[in-house]
């Protein structure tokens, strides 16, 4: 069976925008890299029901989102002065698309019209006081997306903060809560457990997975975990998180220890336990997913320009590498069609 596998990128050095890649699961093998769509710096990708693709978007000195059509044929893009975003996320319910905008400590919404196209709707800056480590000069927003019970989650590195909100149908915010992380955190992803009142925070700037309960807008730690080894040294941040489908497994990936650490996750969703931390063949690994089967994970190297596949075991957790060397230019988001 074929899997496509959606790539976004930073347009630096070689990268023309977005890629495609297939992953063939009979074969085990990622094959036929192609170009989709040309797009300046589209660092992270998602689409809708409507197979519509958003993908972040540069356009001179303006960021913002751009839109896509099934065929990736460009329908439209919405910028504004300034930085782009670094994460865009869709709300289908409300037909909204949510934006992160990590240099400006911004968050965006906009409308997605019935031909798929984007409208500016709403945005919001963070104004909270920033925490102690030297990434931490202002707010800066990094992941937007839906909690279980329809709220806008929102993970801001620079003031340690995971914010709640509620939105409206066109797309206006209005906060419900604000937890508050140890100082130097640095939150910058979050995953549910997909039948817990669960989420696992990541912190970029010091490597850790803090575990939450969530109860009507609300997060309650309970633990934290490095995803680091106890003898490592060196510089680090943490990067992408993913928990299996079957709520068993979580995976994060170590940019500078350039791993992949895999945590098994007891059955309450409370407590964690690193049991792998394998190597991600390259360097930077800024994003990875796992497939739609949970059966392989794909690994995007951000310096290294490759492409790394790793067989999954159901029952353990357990990576095992399957090819490390697959070219793919400047990859930041790995996103399975």
């Amino acid at each position: 069976m074929i899997q496509k596998v959606l790539l976004g990128t930073y347009t630096r050095k070689d990268s023309k925008g977005i890629y495609e890649i297939d992953l063939d699961t009979d074969k085990k093998t990622l094959t036929n890299l192609k170009l989709v769509a040309a797009e300046n710096s589209p660092t992270y990708l998602t689409k809708s029901l409507a197979n519509n693709l958003y993908s972040v978007t540069t356009v001179q000195e303006k960021g913002g989102a751009s839109a896509y059509d099934p065929q990736n044929n460009f329908i439209n893009a919405v910028t504004e002065d300034g930085a782009p975003l670094c994460y865009v996320a869709v709300d289908e319910k409300r037909q909204l698309l949510y934006g992160s905008n990590y240099h400006k400590g911004e968050l965006n919404s906009y409308k997605i019209e019935k031909d798929g196209s984007l409208t500016a709707a709403d945005h919001v800056f963070h104004q909270e006081a920033v925490g102690p480590h030297q990434n931490q000069d202002h707010a800066h927003v990094h992941y937007s997306d839906l909690a279980p019970d329809g709220r806008l989650v929102v993970c801001d590195l620079g003031t340690d903060g995971v914010y709640t909100y509620d939105v409206t149908d066109d797309g206006k915010f209005s906060l419900v809560s604000l937890f508050k992380a140890e100082p130097g955190t640095g939150p910058r992803h979050l995953v549910f457990h997909p039948t817990l009142s669960i989420a696992y925070l990541f912190g970029e700037l010091n490597n850790t997975v803090r575990v939450l309960t969530y109860e009507n807008g609300v997060f309650t730690e309970i633990e934290s975990l490095s995803t680091l080894p106890a003898d490592f040294n060196g510089d680090s941040s943490g990067a992408a998180i993913r928990i299996s489908q079957d709520g068993h497994f979580l995976y994060t990936s170590n940019r500078g220890h350039d791993s992949i650490a895999v945590m098994t996750i007891d059955p309450n969703g409370k407590n964690l336990a690193t049991i792998q931390i394998i190597s991600s063949e390259g360097a930077i690994p800024r994003d990875f997913n796992l497939d739609p089967t949970d059966e392989f994970l794909v690994c995007g190297h951000q310096n290294s320009d490759n492409l790394t596949l790793f067989s999954r075991d159901k029952n353990t957790g357990l990576l095992s590498l399957l090819e490390k060397d697959v070219y793919a230019p400047e990859v930041v988001c790995v996103y399975f069609d």
